[in-house]
């Protein structure tokens, strides 16, 4: 029979060692490795069998419903059986009051087991009276070892597992003190391995690191089915959730949600709410069409371009890459003529959203220009198209879907790409451009490009 032997794991990181170091040759810290008791895999007991892959049962056959539409949105239509979600944000944005809703939802018919290593059972309560989650099939527990959880789970059958957090839970096999990379990763395998043998649907949340990364080894991103982040500004009551991987759904949908007294309440339309304070008539501002997932969301685009307080330009945006930011402002001094590179430039999204897809780039170039100008732009108009580095404004996808959208909220008139497709009934007119010099000269009048 094989004998048990000893590696030594960073504290820090998570590196093995055969030996002993004083210092962790990944991390670079001192004193942080620490010994432990490696168990060799038992032997092989049942010969593994394969199977055609016709023949297996379809694991998205049957979503379990939360209740919560916009969560069930970023997953894809819900929680598969026997998947590990992991859902990451920074503190106090909303993690565990989103998660409780859920649970008190599916209480009400399932029973859903909520296990706490931060607070006690009696906080929970408390925080379940407040969103109204207080269900007979909620159960609760205070606990944080994993050998635990699991005879809980086999006790009381549930359809769901919370685990929060994950930085809070101990195997009972790793010495280590638990929120080490080691802990997470022995603590992530076992319950995955549970999740995958009795079909119960896990969700675990982790915490964020001061850059914004879920804390942990790099392994658990890529253990668990799915990967959600809940973000939201500190001082706005909109928060988001996106899926930064998910198994068994798009990457691309977004959930909006808006944090009151009572909780977290679903926002279905979030267009008009990012819009409701929209400054009609503003300079520097140009309402735009990004696609999340399969939802049009119209978001403003902000700019603001002012003297330097020193040498150099600052380049400042919000909700954008700053990097597309400076490429914009390249690209209206030197193809429509706006001398405007030596300026502070500051561009931001409303309600916390970030576009990412190019899209997004040329209303971001009429904001700019309409700053620099100080020339409003028609609180009428959308703006949709990719800007290229000589100035072309290009097609983007599935346009006739974002007009419908913008022409829904009482857009009138659409800038778009020469190259878009004919789109007969969206109820709007099409000003179709080529360049961005054109889009100026079409939206800020003949000296727009000047």
């Amino acid at each position: 029979m094989p004998r048990d032997h000893s590696v030594f794991a960073c504290r820090g990181c998570g590196y093995e060692s055969a030996r002993w170091l004083g210092r962790c040759p990944v991390c670079g810290e001192w004193n942080t490795l620490t010994e432990v008791v490696a168990v060799p895999p038992a032997a092989i007991g049942n010969v593994p069998v394969a199977v055609p892959v016709g023949e297996i049962p379809d694991a998205q056959g049957w979503r379990l419903r939360t209740g919560l539409d916009e969560f069930d949105r970023v997953l894809g239509g819900g929680v598969v059986p026997g998947t590990l979600i992991l859902l990451g944000g920074d503190p106090g944005v909303g993690k565990s009051t989103l998660l409780l809703q859920v649970a008190g939802n599916l209480g009400r018919s399932e029973t859903v087991l909520y296990v706490t290593g931060e607070e006690s059972a009696a906080q929970v309560r408390s925080r379940a009276e407040r969103l109204n989650a207080v269900a007979p099939g909620l159960l609760v527990a205070a606990e944080s070892d994993t050998a635990n959880v699991r005879v809980l789970c086999e006790r009381h059958r549930p359809v769901l597992l919370i685990v929060d957090s994950v930085q809070t839970m101990r195997h009972p096999d790793c010495p280590l003190a638990a929120g080490s990379p080691v802990q997470i990763r022995e603590v992530t395998g076992d319950l995955l391995a549970h999740a995958k043998a009795s079909g119960l649907g896990v969700v675990l949340v982790g915490h964020v690191t001061k850059a914004g990364l879920l804390a942990g080894p790099r392994l658990l991103e890529h253990t668990v089915d799915a990967v959600l982040l809940f973000e939201g500004e500190r001082f706005s009551p909109f928060r988001l959730l996106r899926a930064l991987k998910n198994r068994f759904g798009s990457t691309q949908e977004l959930g909006v949600f808006q944090m009151d007294g009572d909780g977290l309440r679903e926002v279905p339309n979030p267009s008009a709410v990012f819009l409701a304070e929209r400054a009609v008539g503003s300079s520097g501002s140009v309402v735009t069409v990004s696609l999340e997932g399969s939802r049009p969301l119209l978001c403003e685009v902000q700019a603001l371009l002012a003297s330097p307080a020193f040498g150099s330009p600052r380049r400042t945006a919000s909700g954008i890459d700053a990097a597309r930011l400076a490429l914009l402002l390249a690209v209206l001094e030197r193809r429509a003529g706006l001398r405007c590179a030596q300026l502070d430039a500051y561009v931001k999204v409303s309600g916390g959203v970030r576009l990412e897809e190019p899209a997004a780039d040329l209303a971001c170039g009429l904001a700019l220009a309409s700053a620099f100008t100080e020339r409003a732009v028609p609180a009428e108009v959308v703006a949709c198209g990719e800007i290229g580095l000589g100035g072309e404004v290009r097609g983007v996808p599935r346009m006739g879907e974002r007009l419908a959208e913008a022409a829904r909220l009482g857009f009138r008139r659409a800038v778009v790409p020469a190259s878009a497709p004919p789109m007969a009934g969206v109820g709007m007119s099409l000003v179709r451009v080529r360049s961005l010099a054109d889009a100026l000269t079409a939206v800020l009048g003949p000296q727009g490009g000047a």
